[in-house]
């Protein structure tokens, strides 16, 4: 809402800053920032007051020794401040009447919503697995699918949503309907990734930064039509509007560190794993980089994939691949310490972000 007030800058120049997206953006991201971090401490008190601590899902999959029960003692549902920080700030700096804007900030609230729900059942039920995992499926299927719908109604995306990219390739190598339940897939499936890898201190919070930051860069670039025409990518009018969501949620999740870093004072809970993971994967789908995803969110991917080999395989032959899944429990039974998984993880991901960069020049 506050771009607004560029429309004033003819009586107060320095308004018009406020037309300009890189300065919402960094607006974004400050205010986003500081909303978590004055808030934070606060937060985690309540949480604790109210007893807010969920039953651990690694009881009956992880040995005893490797449990932290201290964990058990922190407060989750912290995702309420992350996902609340990002969503005000997002109203406060993009085009609110924007259709990628609104599309964006729905979303996100409704994957919050349901994994707020999950918390709500784990916390005050003491349901260990929260929502029937069917029912919780349905509902993020609901959101991705609506969304995806919504997006493809949009002028602008019309005919893109329709054609699925490739990276490498300069034009499309699919055109027709499957791109849009494809795309819902990648969507639900960015939102579970997220959710298995929010499992140490940090862990997801500094890996979300650098996925979106790379889908910031992709969307700043999509909606400068000079920028588009030379990198030969889709030029999108209003893409920039995402910039701006993507910056609100990297600022939300740098001021969560603050508190989540280890030992955390809180941790986000499905309520912000399962809304950041959806939000990565609807910026994916907007700038039609749903393919790329692989490698933009590749410590994501490996959770995911090193939970369904594991499962596949203990299933099928009786063994196990890994030690325990997801994977940073695999390198906590090799011995690493909390600290050296995240950051160590933190460093793959910069590595892929960087390499997914680099996909722009390579067609």
């Amino acid at each position: 809402m506050l771009y607004l007030l560029s429309q004033f800058s003819d009586h107060f120049g320095p308004l018009r800053l406020f037309d300009y997206v890189t300065f919402r953006a960094g607006g974004a991201a400050l205010t986003a920032f500081l909303l978590v971090i004055l808030l934070g401490g606060w937060t985690a008190r309540k949480l604790k007051a109210l007893n807010a601590q969920a039953a651990t899902r690694l009881e009956g999959l992880v040995p005893a020794e490797f449990i932290d029960r201290e964990k058990d003692r922190t407060p989750c549902m912290g995702g309420v401040l992350l996902i609340g920080a990002t969503l005000v700030s997002s109203v406060l700096w993009n085009q609110i009447d924007d259709p990628i804007s609104i599309v964006l900030i729905l979303s996100t609230l409704g994957f919050s919503l349901i994994g707020f729900y999950d918390d709500f059942m784990k916390v005050v039920y003491k349901r260990r697995d929260g929502i029937p995992g069917k029912l919780k499926l349905l509902g993020q299927f609901l959101v991705a699918g609506l969304s995806v719908w919504y997006l493809s109604r949009i002028p602008e995306l019309s005919v893109l949503m329709r054609q699925l990219m490739v990276p490498f390739f300069k034009e499309p190598v699919y055109t027709g309907f499957w791109t849009l339940p494809f795309a819902a897939i990648v969507v639900v499936g960015a939102s579970n990734a997220v959710n298995l890898t929010d499992g140490k201190d940090g862990l997801a919070t500094g890996c979300t930064i650098f996925c979106t930051l790379t889908y910031a860069a992709f969307a700043y670039l999509m909606g400068h039509k000079i920028f588009a025409g030379h990198l030969n990518i889709p030029f999108i009018a209003g893409a920039e509007e995402a910039m701006v969501f993507a910056a609100a949620i990297c600022g939300a999740c740098i001021g969560f560190l603050w508190h989540n870093c280890h030992p955390a004072s809180m941790f986000m809970g499905d309520t912000g794993s399962l809304a950041l993971g959806g939000a990565v994967g609807m910026l994916a789908v907007l700038v039609r980089q749903e393919i790329l995803l692989v490698l933009v969110g590749g410590v994501f991917v490996m959770e995911a994939v090193s939970v369904m080999l594991q499962v596949a395989s203990f299933k099928t032959t009786g063994k196990r691949i890994f030690l325990c899944a997801p994977i940073h429990h695999h390198f906590e039974r090799k011995g690493w310490t909390e600290t050296q998984i995240v950051v160590r993880f933190w460093i793959l991901a910069g590595v892929f972000a960087l390499m997914a960069l680099a996909t722009l020049k390579l067609r």
